[in-house]
């Protein structure tokens, strides 16, 4: 923080008596630097802020902070007010107030500043330090770090009162055990977590593609492995419905960090400086206790993660160890995890349409121009030009966010528009990937110029998209645009052309990756490339057989473990017994991640044969001619099914396949005691089962 903060923008006599006041007086000086370029602009961003959630912390700290286009260069401000400032913390006013302004758009050094100033808190050395002092340069000092807490404090005459009213010894404040910025153990009582006046802190962020169901199993079984090993984890969820960032205060107190994601964390620069296990997923689902073990262990030797984010976004989005291989997947993830929301919408929405309005449906006119209230034919019309207007948003979505993957927000505008222009040359769905890889290298390339600190207040809501855009337009319309249309349409053709034995070997080829990883990379692949075939207004018939043999595949696994835990009970444990009456439901709903506890447990057995039942599931719905419009809802979408009756024998033949096989293969082997096997992963589906969305696993 050399640059941030110098004694100008430092207040020990801070005389304000509200938060407003007291930001606004902080930032006047920040105004009178230039560093900020219009007060009420971004006092009102400030005050938009404080709206979400307040911003004291325990101890008597505020930290109101915010992202303004009216800042020019991250700043922070420092004030002590003798009387105490009411920031909405649970134990009263805040005597310190730290203000932070960061440029819009530079999450990096508005996440990194508010990470570094929350570390820093938990020191009560600093802190009493800080209320100590009595000159603002040593002040400002002591917050950038050139100068110790001991040196600042010893500016203050000996035996004199802080702000709190405690003496200024900060030597007293050093040997004292709990840490009064916080409310958590400083860390010269570090021992006392082993000796158990409190239990050992886990923060945690889980995601997965879809954001729905490994996300939040992977976050049950962290905190029920973190209750019965009798540590503390508090688990931010990056779901589909968005989340909710972590307290800084209990990521600044944690005492070690896991991830379990398959797509690039956000934000993850705030869990910088701790001692860090990074996973997959499914790694968070099965093996939670170990997780736990392992950064215990890696806080036990000293290990923690780099003390400041990496310089550009392609490097947070894994670690340094991660090839560009890995790196690659989780942006196509990313993307793909934003689409299937909209394909789920427009798929049902347009075959709704066809199941009121019938086949003709999409020759309507506009509703706007011709709507009967009381006419079906309408209202399918309706449900119709819907779904196709939020199919229209599939392929710039994906290019939009597989850019954001690799370039956060600024990769936004030059992926969406280079998606859209895929649709404007029909380049589609290879466009849109194609699109996206491109804007988030263009955006990359031009972060890495330097810039003068005048013109970095303007970059992310100026310059990076107008240059981004215009480049991967130039290369979209002139250079790649025709080569990449062309292949699409080769792909298309040769799809509409599959018959007999192709047709029944693709069927199969769909089933065995539906049935490899229950809803991991693989599964995703086969399902992504369903839902692009259909994802148009009027999708060819063989788009719409692909769409119904991965989803009948899909099915499979759940229903067959469903099946075995009741025809054969005794092969199972009790936990699995209960798992399996969840598992009808999942895998009726085509949630294949129902079956994850039995193949967590066993996957020996249990995903081979998982494997052979949805091959035969795959190859028998592309032989019977099934078709499907809708790119989701199991059983619950049969009315819009081609051949629905030759569907449910397909996907009932695969059911009694996988459960043969699971109970031959159990049965050979050794049983174990009842009511052992399965751990803490196991337990997770039937707790989530109520909470979950159907979702393509």
């Amino acid at each position: 923080m050399s640059e941030m903060i110098t004694a100008d923008l430092v207040d020990l006599d801070l005389s304000a008596e509200t938060k407003e006041a007291a930001a606004r007086a902080l930032a006047e000086r920040m105004v009178t630097l230039g560093r900020v370029t219009d007060l009420e602009g971004f006092l009102a961003d400030v005050a938009a802020r404080e709206a979400q959630m307040p911003t004291g912390l325990d101890g008597g700290i505020g930290i109101p902070h915010c992202r303004s286009v009216h800042v020019t260069e991250p700043t922070l401000g420092f004030g002590r007010s003798a009387a105490g400032i009411d920031f909405g913390a649970p134990d009263g006013p805040a005597d310190l107030i730290f203000l932070i302004a960061a440029p819009a758009g530079a999450d990096d050094a508005h996440l990194t500043i508010l990470s570094s100033l929350a570390r820093q808190l938990m020191n009560a050395e600093f802190t009493s330090a800080l209320r100590a002092v009595d000159d603002a340069a040593a002040a400002a000092a002591l917050i950038r770090g050139d100068e110790s807490p001991a040196a600042a404090a010893s500016t203050a005459p000996e035996g004199t009162e802080s702000a709190d009213g405690s003496k200024n010894s900060v030597a007293v404040s050093a040997a004292a055990s709990a840490d009064t910025a916080t409310g958590t153990t400083s860390d010269t009582t570090a021992d006392a977590g082993a000796s158990g006046e409190r239990p050992f802190r886990i923060v945690a962020v889980t995601s997965c593609p879809t954001g729905i169901a490994h996300t939040y199993m992977a976050a049950e079984s962290l905190e029920n492995a973190g209750r019965e090993a009798g540590v503390e984890v508090v688990v931010e969820t990056q779901g589909s419905a968005g989340f909710t960032r972590l307290d800084p205060a209990v990521i600044a107190a944690a005492d070690g960090v896991i991830f379990a994601h398959d797509v690039p964390v956000r934000d993850k620069d705030r869990f910088a400086g701790k001692p860090t296990v990074d996973v997959g997923v499914k790694a968070g689902i099965n093996k939670p206790a170990e997780l736990i073990t392992e950064v215990r262990g890696k806080a036990a030797r000293g290990e923690v993660s780099a003390g400041s984010a990496p310089g550009t976004p392609v490097e947070r989005s894994g670690d340094s160890t991660e090839g560009y291989g890995t790196k690659l997947r989780k942006w196509l993830m990313s993307g793909v995890s934003y689409m299937v929301p909209f394909v789920a919408a427009g798929g049902l929405l347009i075959a709704l349409g066809f199941a009121i309005g019938g086949y003709k449906i999409n020759k309507a006119p506009s509703v706007m121009d011709h709507f009967m209230w009381l006419q079906a034919d309408s209202w399918g019309a309706l449900f119709f030009q819907i779904g196709v207007v939020s199919f229209g948003f599939l392929v710039p979505v994906l290019a939009g966010y597989i850019a954001y993957g690799m370039a956060d927000r600024p990769g936004l505008v030059p992926g969406f528009v280079g998606g859209a222009i895929s649709l404007t040359i029909n380049a589609g769905f290879l466009g849109g990937l194609a699109a996206g890889l491109i804007a988030g290298g263009v955006v990359i390339g031009i972060q890495k110029v330097k810039i003068p600190a005048s013109l970095r207040g303007i970059m992310p809501v100026v310059v990076i998209p107008l240059i981004s855009a215009a480049i991967v337009g130039f290369l979209m319309f002139v250079v790649i645009g025709k080569p990449i249309a062309s292949a699409q349409k080769g792909m298309t053709d040769w799809l509409n052309g599959l018959t007999g034995t192709n047709a029944v070997l693709l069927g199969a080829l769909l089933g065995l990756m539906m049935c490899f990883d229950l809803g991991g990379p693989v599964n995703k692949v086969a399902y992504t490339f369903a839902t692009a075939g259909i994802a148009v207004a009027s999708p060819s018939d063989s788009a719409m057989k692909i769409m119904a043999a991965v989803m009948a595949a899909g099915m499979v696994p759940p229903l067959a473990m469903a099946l075995a835990t009741t025809v054969r009970g005794k092969l199972f444990t009790r936990t699995e017994r209960e798992n399996g009456k969840a598992a009808w439901v999942l895998g009726a709903s085509f949630i294949s991640e129902g079956a994850i506890p039995f193949a967590a447990a066993d996957p020996l057995r249990v995903i081979p044969s998982a494997m052979v039942g949805g091959a035969v599931t795959g190859s028998l719905s592309m032989a019977f001619g099934a078709t499907l419009r809708a790119p989701h809802g199991g059983i619950f979408v049969i009315p819009l099914i081609g051949n629905p009756f030759l569907y449910l024998i397909a996907i009932a033949a695969g059911v009694c396949v996988t459960t043969a096989l699971v109970v031959v293969l159990k049965g050979m082997r050794k049983q174990a005691p009842e009511g052992t096997g399965a751990g803490v992963a196991d337990t997770a589906i039937a707790a989530k089962v109520d909470s979950k969305e159907p979702v393509a696993a």
